[in-house]
Order: C-alpha cells, then structure tokens, then sequence
C-alpha cells in the first residue's frame, strides 16, 4: 500500500466517523472498512401497500399503511490496499425491503460513480446517493407496493405504476428491469418472509418516529411549559402533546377515583383515550395492577370477552368471540392467538413459557379447589395466570431459541440465511457456529472454503 493511499484511506474514514453519528457509520476494527446504514428520506405521507394472493388480502382489497421511515440500506464495504489510486472499495449492498433486482441496478450504478470518481474517494458520493436519489433512480414512488406470492412469500416489489407501464430502473440510463436478468452478487436481500418485513418496517417506523418526537420541544397544555418530547407523551389518535408530569397526576387521580374508562385526552371535546402501555409506562405499578383489574371488571361485564393488540406500539383493544383463539387488531390488522399472544398459529399448539414464582405455580397446580380460591383471593387471579404463563416462556426460549454470542439476547431464527443480526447490540453472527462475524463484510464467513459454514 502506498503511503497516498494510505493517507485519503485514513482522511476518508475519520471525515466519515465526523460527519455521520455512530448509528449511521461504523468503522471495522480489524479492516479498512466499516459498515454504514442509510435511511432514505422519503416524501410526505408516504404509502406502502401490501397485496397478493392469500385470502386475508383478496377479502380486504389489501393493506395500506402510511410510514415516515423505511429500515435503512446496509452498505458493508472494505478498501483494498490500493484504493483510491486502481481499485475500488470491495462492498456488499443490502435492503431489506428491495428486490434482489433493485439492489444489482444500485450496486451498478455504484460501480459507475467509481468509474467517474476513479483515483479519488467515493464513499461520499456513494452514501449520498444512496440517501438522497435512491427514490429516484429507482422510479419508486407512494403507494410503494410490496407483492405477496400464494405462500404468503415476498414475490416482487414494485411501485405501483398504470397498466402496461414498464418500470425504469436505470435511472438517467434508461434501463428496464427484466426480472429473469443476473442479480448481482454483492446485493443482498436477507428478508425472505413477507408478514416479517412488514412487522420490521412498521417496528423501524414506529421507535424512527419516536426518537424524533423526543429530539423536538412540546407546550404542554396543561402546565403551559415547554418541555423536551423525551419528557412528554402524545395521545396516538389525536396527537395532542403533554407532559408526563401532567399526565401521570391526571392518571393517578382517575384511577384511584375508580373513573379507568376516563383516561381520555385533556383536550375539550376530545375522545382519544390512553392506551394500556402509556398507562403503565406513568402510572406506579401498584397502581397499574388497580387500573387494570378494575379495567378488566368493567369490561367483561360488558362483553364476552377483551385483549389487547399485542404489538408494543399499538396496544390496541381487541374483541375475543367465544370459542375462537384467534384475534385481529383494527388498528394494525395484526392476527394473533389470544392465549401466547404470539402470531396466529391455528390448530397447532401454543408454544408458551414461564420464568418467575416457580413455587407459587407449583402450588397453584398442586391444589385443590378450595385452596385454589384462597391462593386466588390471596396473590390475584392475574399474578398466578401470569406465573404459569412466564415459565412456560423460559422453557420456549431454551427451546427455540440461541443467546447472542456478544451481548447474551435471546434470538429466534424464523426463515433467511445464517447471517444474523443481533436486536440487542447490532452484532452480526453465524447461526450455526455462533460466531461474530466481521461488520466490514459478514458473508466472507460463508465465501471463505476453509470456515466449517462455507456454502451453508
């Protein structure tokens, strides 16, 4: 490696480690690479629109819901020790919500910004493509379709166009995209499951959103200060803003007066209600448990039967009929088993297990049913429910489940390739050996002949 080269390698990481946060760009440790993440910045009220073949989505026309943030490009790249002066960067380029053939027409065009930069430095211009013309160069605009195949699979991902419209991704090239042509081999689509991408994009969307509002000042109308949105909570339907200050005395008075159906937005003529998780999120838990139980009370004696969306940012109510195990949120049309809570699995048993009060469980079963009440009456209904519930959850996640090799979280393994990324610590490893794999490029470890997961 020459010392110039050497030098704008050097001059070039560090301008990027200043310019982007940690979130955005992470220099490898033991290359001249590192990894950078690229949200796009997409149009207002931007649509994507689910629809295919199964029945959910011919019976509902399919489902659209409107987003402020798509998950980000991974683009993993490594410099050769004679780069910029002959080579380029080595990278591999993946999204998860891009078809195999939209990443290749990206990774081309990377390989031409090379070509007109050649001698110089080009991750710049590559990431700023990438973030501000990958729309474009695409022709991707809302509604952002993405296809559901007979099996419930990703089948093509398209932007919604007229009849008999060819979709042009070559950008200024002008090329046409033929859906039989080579996929590149540095694209990388890692998502192979069409209900888990939708369920990553609104998550993504969703904590993208959130770290925003708590970035920005808010009036709260109840005290008329201004306060950071970390130190404030909206109500979800109206988007009404106050501070947790406020809220949590508005909640506490409520609840000890009995009035659990009054947590309603404070603004007049206002009937957005808080939801179960902002509830608990202000309130003590001694007096959540009171909430709740007298929640629960008044509910049931209304209707049949009552859960929630389990989905931590919705939380939505969800009516149970009799006799059927199985519950849709008409907020995010979420289908789930109301016994695990886990994504509806029809006739198939629950997989649920439990972790704490190991005695109590035990005691509770070993009863009759007079002790039964007692213990009941004693404990609640719901602590001792909630006992055999969580061990239970201990004995699925021995089961169906590995720990992360660098941060020990739990992670489950549902369909894609052995790559896996960790929802702890971002660290990337190897399902099958456990192995941290390198954050410059993580598939070397399945390239490389002489490592056991080679082709694997």
């Amino acid at each position: 490696m020459s010392s110039e080269d050497r030098e704008a390698q050097e001059d070039e990481l560090l301008a990027l480690a200043s310019i982007y946060d940690e979130d955005e760009f992470k220099k490898a440790e033991s290359v001249q690479g590192g990894e950078t993440r690229i949200c796009l910045d997409l149009p207002q009220n931007f649509k994507i629109f689910v629809s295919g073949n199964p029945t959910e989505c011919l019976q509902n026309g399919g489902f659209e819901y409107t987003i402020c943030f798509l998950p980000p490009l991974v683009l993993n790249f490594e410099l050769p020790p004679d780069y910029p002066s002959t080579s380029p960067p080595a990278f591999t380029l993946s999204g998860k919500w891009l078809s195999p053939t939209q990443l290749t027409a990206l990774c081309k065009h990377l390989d031409n910004l090379w070509e007109e930069h050649r001698g110089c430095v080009v991750l710049f211009a590559w990431m700023q493509f990438l973030k501000e013309e990958t729309l474009a160069y695409l022709n991707i605009a809302s509604p952002y379709e993405l296809k559901m195949g007979p099996q419930g699979n990703v089948q093509s991902r398209t932007s919604l166009a007229p009849p008999n419209t060819e979709l042009d991704f070559g950008g200024a090239a002008g090329t046409t995209v033929d859906q039989e042509e080579f996929v590149d081999e540095r694209a990388v689509q890692d998502v192979e499951s069409l209900s888990s991408l939708i369920r990553e994009i609104l998550d993504f969307d969703q904590a993208q959103q959130k770290k925003c509002f708590n970035s920005k000042m808010y009036l709260c109308n109840i005290c008329f200060c201004e306060k950071l949105g970390s130190e404030c909570m909206y109500f979800l339907e109206c988007r009404h803003v106050y501070c947790k200050a406020c809220l949590k005395d508005y909640f506490e008075i409520q609840i000890r007066d009995g009035q659990v159906h009054c947590l309603n937005c404070p603004e007049p003529k206002c009937s957005s209600v808080a939801t179960p998780g902002q509830v608990k999120e202000l309130v003590e838990e001694e007096l959540f448990a009171r909430y709740d139980r007298l929640l629960l009370q008044s509910t049931l004696d209304l209707m049949a039967d009552v859960v929630y969306c389990p989905r931590p940012c919705c939380q939505t109510p969800v009516m149970q009929e009799p006799g059927c195990t199985m519950g849709i949120c008409s907020s995010c049309n979420y289908a789930f088993c109301t016994l695990c809570k886990m994504t509806y699995h029809g006739v198939s048993p629950c997989k649920v297990t439990a972790e704490k009060l190991i005695d109590l469980r035990n005691e509770y079963l070993g009863a009759d049913e007079a002790n039964k009440r007692f213990l009941e009456q004693r404990y609640g209904k719901r602590v001792i429910q909630k006992a055999l519930e969580e061990m239970e959850s201990k004995e699925w996640l021995e089961k169906n489940s590995k720990s992360c090799p660098c941060c020990g979280t739990h992670i489950e393994k549902l369909d894609g390739c052995n790559k896996m990324t960790c929802t702890g610590c971002m660290q990337y490893f190897c399902w099958i050996c456990m192995g941290c794999l390198s954050r410059a490029n993580p598939y070397r470890h399945f390239n490389d002949p002489s490592s056991p997961c080679f082709n694997r």
